[in-house]
């Protein structure tokens, strides 16, 4: 490796020794970090966990953990959520994504629009060494946040997206309304929560981590402005009504879920996004 730092077999044995015992990935990387191990041999060592058995030495296996997502047992077109149907334009399974057609109306898209636009202002990010929130150079759009259930077309669309996700309603962060003009756009990043962040345990009592995004277009761009995930080489055309759900069951690199919004090229593109929490968000 660049560091100088080598995963040897002791290591590896260690690691999943530990993971026997019941300690977690986030609490292996920090104790890495601690003993003087890079970044990035601490991720790459800990990427290797899941097909590693070393010296006979085997990881218990992690419990099942309920995820939001749709039902797609079947691999349907389309299914049904709240009296609409939604159909089902792509799907991935590492990361796992989804893109939706018909998610929204298009007075419904008009009418987030008209309601935020009042109360746009530069978007800002939420700190994990600190646990508030900043403006982000790497964010370069005007927002605004809506209350669960503040207006009729915000609590229609919460119903709809906690049937089709199958998560409650009181699971999720308030909708927020991006709008990026030309050349704005999010470089890629992370939804979670950095376990190794010291302002992560304050922003958790709210509601736990992140589990789920979901992006919705609400007007398109002339040009630009796809959703992208840069690990497995996937844009998302932001095409009014429709929307790209994403989980990631650990807040950790190995779910693939780096994702940005590329730069706006022509045209406004509006967006809202829902961040769905492991439990009640309060």
């Amino acid at each position: 490796m660049s560091s100088g730092q080598a995963i040897s077999p002791e290591l590896r044995q260690w690691m999943v020794a530990q993971l026997a015992a019941g300690h977690s990935i986030p609490a292996l990387r920090i104790s890495m970090r601690e003993a003087g191990w890079h970044d990035d041999v601490a991720d790459a060592a800990l990427a290797e966990l899941g097909p590693l058995a070393p010296m006979g030495v085997a990881a218990a296996p992690e419990p099942p953990r309920q995820m939001p997502g749709p039902d797609l047992t079947d691999s349907p077109l389309e299914v049904e959520a709240d009296g609409r149907k939604i159909t089902i334009l792509q799907t991935m399974q590492n990361p796992r994504v989804v893109v939706f057609g018909n998610l929204l109306t298009d007075e419904e898209c008009e009418g987030l629009i008209a309601a935020a636009r009042v109360r746009l202002a530069r978007s800002l990010t939420v700190e994990t060494k600190t646990g508030g929130e900043v403006l982000n150079v790497d964010r370069t759009s005007d927002g605004m946040f809506f209350e669960r259930g503040e207006n009729d077309i915000v609590k229609a669309l919460e119903s709809r997206l906690a049937a089709l996700l199958r998560w409650p309603i009181e699971y999720g962060e308030g909708l927020q309304i991006l709008r990026y003009a030309p050349g704005a756009q999010y470089r890629p990043h992370y939804d979670y929560f950095d376990p190794v962040e010291p302002g992560t345990p304050t922003i958790l009592k709210r509601g736990g981590q992140r589990v789920a995004t979901l992006v919705m277009y609400l007007q398109s761009p002339e040009r630009g402005g796809g959703t992208t995930f840069p690990d497995v080489g996937l844009e998302v055309a932001p095409v009014r009504g429709t929307g790209v759900f994403f989980s990631y069951d650990r807040p950790h690199p190995t779910t693939k879920t780096l994702h940005g919004g590329a730069p706006v090229l022509a045209g406004e593109k509006w967006v809202a996004t829902k961040w769905l929490r492991e439990r009640e968000f309060k």
